[in-house]
C-alpha cells in the first residue's frame, strides 16, 4: 500500500514529503511499540526508495520513546518527561 501512497504522493504538487510520523497507543507493552515503531520506518524507507526526500522518522513521546530511538526515530516528543504531567 505504501508504495501506491508515495507514488500518488509525487503527483502533488507544492507538497515535500520529509518523512513519517507515527503514535503508539499510550498503554502498549514493548512488542506492541516495536511493531508500531518499525511500521514506521519500513513506511519511511519506502517512500525514500520511491524518490522521496524523506529523512525523518517522527515517533516516541515520553513513555516510550528509548524503544522509538533503538526503532530509529530522529524526533522525539518529551513534553511530559521535561515539564511534567498536564493539569487537568
Amino acid at each position: 500500500e505504501w508504495a501506491a501512497i508515495a507514488d500518488r504522493l509525487r503527483s502533488c504538487t507544492g507538497i515535500r514529503v520529509r518523512g513519517v510520523m507515527t503514535m503508539a497507543p499510550l498503554d502498549a507493552d514493548e512488542r506492541v511499540l516495536r511493531t508500531v515503531f518499525s511500521g514506521a520506518r519500513e513506511a519511511r524507507d519506502v517512500l525514500r526508495a520511491a524518490g522521496h526526500d524523506a529523512t525523518e522518522l517522527s515517533m516516541g513521546m515520553s513513555n516510550d520513546y528509548e524503544v522509538a530511538v533503538e526503532e530509529g526515530a530522529t524526533f522525539v516528543r518529551l513534553g511530559t518527561i521535561l515539564f511534567g504531567a498536564r493539569s487537568t
